[in-house]
């Protein structure tokens, strides 16, 4: 049964009075927690994540008009930047009400730039939906959003969109999402014709078909399953009956007594298997031809998770000892900020999940990552970039505040009486930069202000000021992410400003361990400065990061310096010795050293540190690390020749190879800094008909000939600052 408004949209043009009584009967102020679904909508580059969030929010009487992502009308792509490029770039939330229940979506990028947005709105949802295209399959970020969710372990269900476009395979995208994302997927619906003869599904739970004409206006048709479908669905139930029973034990004691398996059980069972995360009911249709909009509302409301069908939050309290909190909102007031947006109308923006207790506006909460109280100003349910005035916000709300001038992504607000911390949330680091100059001093002033904002916004977003240069350097997840967010600068922020040439960020690590010695010994008429240190280095696996490791015996160093020692260490980690670029996974072990006892000062010992490291870098061969990417190519068979040596060319590593049809997938490994107009290049060498979809795997040691390029490049640019 298709649940919903009885009252068809297009009435509710026609009467402004039945637009009040709806929007009345679908928004009510408090609802029960087992009514909430807290979803995203998760997928590859333009698989329609936003076009399906665009249709849900037609259905469920959200809005009145279909936006359309190709027309630039899409409510959830609101930024003019989104506009023109036809894709999402920020994450949108927005609530709408399905039957009795209330659904907060928030409609994530699908562009690798950006996996910033899904990390963070993966890390405060509940549960997720995975768009996939029926031509395409599983792509590149469809696999690394997949991680993401299995990383905050989010039960989710997948739709398998543009079933009506030529090409189009519901088989093959069941295979792979159970070969390349490792999943066990549970189809719980067939298409009913394919391709351009594509009219509706198949209902593999109750049994019964749904045709759809493509008219938004009109209700879904019940159908008989079609004789030449029928031996097909039963076979696709029992499978769908077998594989549950794999799972469940009480679908396998019901299936191994031969008892019928009622309706209700099956959906109970898919129900405890995917919040379990042992299975994925999979779906299907067209959602910008209006088919199969309705039922997908329906699995999410029947299979995703409710607030109350999450493990209890875990925390840790101001003693240091692990506590919980559980979704009631009886518990004390917690919530964890996840995105912060300078809105040019009302001010600066955080937004934030209440996972217990409740919050009304003008109370004082506690930020315990920051360690400050702070007072909410309004409070704001978000449709897009539209607000609606709230009074106070329960248990399983996402919502915005304005008035948080000391909060930022990650951190956790709470009730000053019962303070906790919640985990924060990692991002990536950049991997590329480019080199940013204002053009007046009016625009420098404004450059400075412009840019700090779009870094409390975005923390994959780094800005540095190279004191050798004189330059602003900003640094991003890629061509696309820094090409945003530099027009942004300029369209929205009214910034003048020059832009250089992007650059890849290398990284500068050790390969052997060595011993080096840091001494800072300066006199004057006064007190001097005198600091000794003996440090250890070794390289640490890749990934590994920074440690140090205090092993001291006797009192040759007081123990008061050896922050100061560490803090040197660190600040001489920003700029390596080969081409300045940062220091990383390296282990640093302070031994020895010796201390005067009038004029050591912790500034001498962090001096000394900071020699002792530089000292080290050149005795223990350093090398670089460059950024490497995990690229995809989806080509035309004839084009393939000259596709694989242009890779080649590019130092390129060609990992594995696919066909399907007359198209053929390439999976390869390339340098990002062989990566630069690899866009219009690809396309002049296919006609425009071969795309790709790029993002970070790792970082790899930089060829040898390659170092002694980039190291004169560097000190060509230090001397023309001179």
């Amino acid at each position: 049964m298709v649940r919903g408004l009885a009252i068809n949209s297009n009435v509710l043009l026609k009467s402004s009075v039945l637009k009040t009584e709806v929007r009345d009967r679908i928004m009510p102020t408090s609802f029960p927690l087992e009514d909430i679904r807290n979803i995203a909508f998760i997928a590859h580059i333009d698989a329609g994540k936003t076009t399906v969030t665009e249709r849900i929010l037609f259905y469920t009487g959200r809005t009145y008009k279909v936006g359309e992502v190709h027309e630039g009308t899409a409510v959830m792509d609101w930024m003019e930047q989104e506009k023109a490029r036809g894709i999402t770039i920020t994450a949108a939330a927005t609530t709408c009400y399905w039957g009795e229940h209330r659904i907060n979506i928030i409609d994530t990028p699908g562009h690798v730039d950006f996996t910033a947005e899904v990390e963070r709105s993966l890390r405060v949802l509940d549960g997720g939906v995975v768009v996939f295209d029926a031509v395409a399959g599983v792509e590149a970020q469809s696999e690394t959003v997949w991680r993401q969710a299995d990383k905050y372990h989010v039960p989710r269900i997948c739709f398998i969109n543009k079933m009506d476009r030529v090409g189009a395979n519901f088989n093959r995208t069941i295979s792979m999402i159970e070969e390349r994302l490792r999943a066990k997927p549970l189809p719980i619906q067939l298409p009913l014709g394919t391709e351009s003869s594509f009219e509706g599904i198949i209902d593999l739970v109750e049994n019964k078909a749904w045709r759809f004409d493509g008219n938004p206006g009109s209700e879904p048709m019940e159908v008989a399953i079609p004789e030449s479908e029928q031996v097909k669905s039963s076979q696709f139930r029992q499978v769908l009956i077998e594989k549950l029973a794999e799972v469940d034990d009480q679908i396998l004691v019901a299936y191994l007594d031969g008892h019928s398996i009622s309706v209700a059980e099956l959906k109970e069972a898919l129900r405890r298997v995917t919040l379990a995360n042992k299975g994925v009911p999979i779906l299907c249709g067209s959602v910008l031809r209006n088919k199969a909009v309705q039922p997908l509302l329906d699995a999410i409301i029947d299979y995703l998770p409710s607030p109350l069908d999450m493990p209890p939050l875990k925390a840790i309290d101001a003693s240091g000892a692990e506590v919980t909190r559980k979704a009631s909102d009886d518990e004390p007031f917690t919530a964890l900020a996840f995105k912060v947006v300078s809105d040019p109308f009302v001010g600066r923006l955080v937004y934030f999940r209440v996972y217990s207790g409740q919050v009304k506006v003008g109370e004082q909460v506690f930020n315990a990552a920051r360690d400050k109280k702070e007072r909410l100003g309004r409070l704001l349910l978000m449709h897009a970039n539209h607000r609606e005035e709230l009074t106070e916000a329960g248990t399983g709300a996402i919502v915005a505040t304005l008035g948080l001038k000391n909060t930022f992504t990650g951190d956790t607000l709470c009730d000053p009486s019962h303070p906790v911390l919640l985990e924060s949330i990692r991002f990536p680091e950049p991997v590329l930069s480019v080199a940013i100059e204002p053009k007046t001093r009016v625009d420098q002033d404004r450059m400075g202000e412009a840019l700090q904002k779009l870094v409390e916004e975005d923390p994959t977003f780094k800005v540095v000021y190279n004191q050798e240069t004189g330059q602003t350097v900003v640094s991003g997840m890629g061509e696309l992410h820094l090409e945003v967010i530099i027009s942004r600068l300029l369209s929205e922020f009214k910034v003048g400003a020059k832009v250089g040439k992007p650059r890849v960020a290398y990284k500068e690590t050790i390969t052997r361990a060595v011993q080096a010695e840091g001494r800072f010994i300066r006199q004057s008429g006064g007190h001097g400065q005198y600091g000794h240190v003996w440090l250890e280095l070794e390289p640490a696996e890749l990934g590994g990061g920074f440690q140090f490791e205090n092993r001291l015996k006797g009192n040759a160093v007081p123990r008061n310096y050896v922050p100061a020692i560490e803090s040197g260490v660190k600040e001489a980690m920003e700029t390596g010795v080969l081409a300045s670029y940062p220091v990383v996974d390296i282990k640093v072990a302070l031994y020895d050293g010796s201390y005067h006892e009038v004029d050591s000062s912790e500034l001498a010992f962090k001096m000394a540190g900071s020699m002792a490291l530089k000292q080290g870098l050149l005795k223990a061969k350093s090398i670089l690390l460059e950024p490497i990417m995990k690229l995809e190519v989806v080509t035309p068979e004839q084009f393939l020749g000259d596709i694989i040596g242009d890779l080649g060319s590019r130092r390129a590593r060609i990992d594995s190879m696919e066909a399907h049809g007359e198209m053929s997938t390439i999976y390869a490994h390339v340098p990002l800094a062989e990566t630069f107009g690899y866009a219009t290049s690809l396309r002049s060498q296919t006609q425009g008909r071969a795309t790709y979809s790029m993002e970070f795997d790792s970082y790899q040691e930089l060829p040898a000939s390659l170092v002694a390029q980039i190291t004169d490049e560097v000190e060509t640019k230090s001397a023309r600052y001179v």
